[in-house]
């Protein structure tokens, strides 16, 4: 933080002292997000003007002397990034509804939200693209758009847990709680704080949109669905019908590129088309790529076919030659939403060199959208027709399916070879931002590809497609399918005989279901991928997780005994920064045993071990055991520095409440309440629940010490309850111990 700013978190943090209030009852009044306030008090964000007014007003405080120290630290802090827009691009060719248009611009201004309803093909998506890029400008925050899956396709509709994790992490969130209920609290929270516009495309019903909400505030929400979602209170419903006759007209003649017509002819496309725009550009591009034929043509052409749909999307077919045919009926198939040219080309099968051509001609007939340069994807009921013909005529789709799963896991190892791991110290060249970015463009298809190869029973692909998405696992580990895919993976590796794999994968199963709060479970796949581990390192490794997950369950004893394990075969194989952690926390664990001067001795041997960030765990074991209260807040700070300087948010935390316990023991107990406030705000958005446990009880020892009860008590239930709510009778015990004292 530069000077300017560090002065207005001082004032800021003032303020907080001021109001007595928690952090969430501190926003609730100010009228800001939790999670706002947390990055305005721990520096991370400088607040707009109003928000600084807003929390003077909450203590009676005049905001006028402020303003100068806001506006250096305004100046002096990072650029605003850049605006958001993930919204598909808008049709060069929109045709009409200025009437609905206008409706939905303005129930967008009073109401904050609208949902457009209509049958497959209407343009209700095409709507709501227009109207969000039209309104761009009003909305600087930026455009959001996630397709709910209503009705793909071969894709079960999108749960509003998982859609509520993708929404939040297009705001950067990486880490949300685990609990729907949370998830949504906090999707509303931070769009409170914004001014974007998003649109869900694709709803199957109310329940499924109704989680994802914004709620109060300047953002608002475009919803699109097939059904008229009446019961959705407070969002107003749109109803778009098939095009009137001159605008039917007018779509098919600039799709045709078309300039005086046959009237009647016309009015006999258009009866077969039904109005429907996509079908209305599809039967111009068939004329378009005919010179020869005129719309009598194309009119008897559809007549003659059964179906008025079907003749649409089969007189597109017919022209396409056999290898283009051919693609689409295999789209129809492919899992996952989006797609990029290497995926079609795997799925059919077609030389790089002749892709292009095939995936053009698609996009012309209006049987492909292309989204982005290289980036496509199907409308739904195009889909589903190509799937019906698939299904038919397409005996090898199995075949193909099962190259794209093979490529999905070639794409995933190479990317995650380019990410650097302690497991991997020099990665693969690459740029290791644009590997991580290819995962977090891909994740949805990936998942959809693992779910194909488990159907198919490409037990390779099933077993080494989470292994290859280690590396982003770990850093988005609030994942909902992490655990699920790992477990299939697991017993894939059983199914072929890959025994060491298991281990590996058990491993991590633990460590994710460790993360979430699911000790027992964690410690369960510890113990069966114990049986089957490859060698000393992996022993080493699995050794130093259970000893983490023993102590966080409070058998302190059992954790010591694995955490020593850890360290010796650590030292036996020259790993010295495995060596390290494990002597930082067995450090850690002998501390709590009472042991304080071996607890020094381990810590210090543990920091002259490691280098950079990897000595972060041995200096806060180090500060808080050491007595010289010079020594422990140096050391603390050190760590604090490092933490900051590598922008591990979960190590920052722990440093915050680590200098709150020796703040406390010194006597400095308003200093002391300052860092444990800052460790809460950061640990807000990343659903770490150990990690909230521990700096909970701490800080609620120090509000009792500071004379601030109810405080304490508040801090106290969050964890009786988080410890309920996850089977943690240890944790609740001390929570309720420490009840007793207040």
């Amino acid at each position: 933080m530069s000077g300017p700013q560090e002065q207005l978190v001082a004032q800021l943090a003032r303020i907080k002292d001021l109001s007595g209030l928690s952090l969430r009852a501190l926003a609730t009044q100010a009228g800001l997000s939790s999670s706002s306030l947390s990055r305005y008090l721990t520096g991370r964000l400088v607040p707009p003007w109003e928000a600084v007014v807003a929390l003077c007003k909450a203590v009676g405080r005049d905001p006028r002397p402020l303003r100068p120290v806001w506006a250096e630290a305004t100046k002096a802090g990072a650029a605003p990034a850049p605006r958001r827009n993930d919204l598909p691009a808008d049709l060069f060719d929109f045709t009409g509804r200025e009437a609905e248009s206008a409706q939905v611009e303005e129930l967008l201004r009073t109401a904050g939200a609208v949902a457009i309803d209509g049958m497959a093909g209407v343009g209700k998506t095409s709507l709501a693209v227009h109207v969000a890029h039209r309104l761009a400008a009003a909305y600087p925050d930026g455009g959001l758009y996630l397709d709910l899956h209503g009705f793909t396709p071969g894709q079960e509709p999108l749960e509003p847990l998982a859609a509520l994790g993708r929404l939040l992490a297009a705001l950067e969130i990486t880490h949300p709680p685990a609990g729907a209920v949370e998830r949504a609290a906090l999707w509303r929270s931070e769009l409170s704080r914004r001014r974007a516009l998003v649109v869900l495309d694709n709803a199957v019903d109310a329940e499924q949109v109704r989680p994802l909400l914004p709620g109060a505030g300047r953002s608002a929400l475009l919803v699109t669905s097939r059904n008229r979602l009446v019961s959705l209170d407070g969002v107003p419903p749109v109803s778009v019908e098939p095009f009137t006759t001159g605008d039917a007209a007018d779509l098919f003649g600039r799709a045709a590129g078309l300039g005086a017509t046959d009237d009647q002819a016309v009015g006999q496309v258009l009866q077969q088309c039904g109005g429907l725009p996509l079908a209305l550009r599809m039967a111009g591009a068939r004329l378009r790529h005919r010179p020869g034929w005129t719309v009598a043509v194309l009119a008897e052409r559809l007549r003659d076919t059964a179906g008025r749909f079907d003749a649409v999307f089969g007189m597109s077919l017919h022209q396409l030659d056999p290898a283009q045919r051919r693609m689409f009926r295999l789209l129809g198939v492919l899992p996952g939403a989006d797609f990029d040219a290497a995926v079609a080309g795997a799925l059919a099968d077609v030389p790089a060199g002749r892709l292009g051509a095939v995936l053009d001609e698609l996009v012309d007939a209006h049987l492909l959208q292309e989204l982005a340069p290289g980036r496509f994807r199907m409308h739904d009921l195009i889909r589903q027709y190509a799937a019906d013909l698939a299904d038919d005529e397409e005996p090898q789709a199995d075949a193909a399916l099962r190259r794209v799963v093979h490529h999905y896991l070639a794409q995933a190892v190479a990317h995650d070879r380019m990410l650097p791991s302690p497991q991997r110290p020099q990665p693969a060249a690459g740029n290791p931002a644009e590997a991580l970015a290819w995962f977090d463009l891909e994740y949805v298809n990936l998942v959809a590809g693992f779910d194909a190869a488990v159907r198919l029973g490409v037990d390779e692909v099933v077993a080494e497609l989470p292994q290859a998405m280690r590396v982003w696992f770990f850093r988005h580990r609030g994942t909902d399918d992490q655990t699920r895919l790992l477990q299939a993976a697991a017993d894939a590796a059983a199914r072929l005989g890959r025994h060491q794999e298991r281990a590996a994968l058990l491993s991590d199963l633990g460590f994710a279901l460790a993360a979430a709060g699911r000790l027992a479970e964690a410690l369960a796949a510890y113990e069966v991928a114990e049986g089957e581990g490859p060698d000393d390192e992996f022993a080493a490794g699995l050794a130093l997780r259970t000893g983490l997950a023993r102590r966080d369950l409070g058998d302190l004893e059992a954790a010591q005994e694995q955490l020593r394990r850890a360290r010796e075969l650590f030292e036996k194989l020259g790993r010295p920064a495995g060596q390290s952690q494990a002597l930082a926390f067995e450090g850690w664990v002998t501390l709590r045993l009472g042991r304080r001067a071996e607890a020094v001795d381990l810590a210090r041997a543990s920091v002259a071990l490691a280098a950079g960030p990897g000595r972060v765990t041995g200096l806060v074991t180090l500060g808080l055991a050491v007595e010289d209260p010079a020594e422990s807040l140096r050391t603390l700070h050190e760590a604090l520095r490092l933490s900051e300087e590598h922008n591990l948010q979960h190590n920052q935390a722990w440093c915050h409440n680590a200098l709150g316990v020796a703040l406390r023991g010194m006597g400095s107990l308003d200093e002391a309440l300052e860092h444990h406030r800052r460790a809460v705000a950061l640990l807000e958005p990343l659903a770490e629940v150990q990690l909230e446990i521990d700096c909970r009880h701490e800080y609620a020892e120090t509000c009792r010490m500071a004379g601030r009860p109810d405080e304490a008590l508040a801090l106290l239930d969050r964890i009786v309850a988080l410890a309920r709510e996850l089977g943690r009778p240890h944790d609740e015990q001390l929570a309720r111990a420490a009840r007793q004292k207040i």
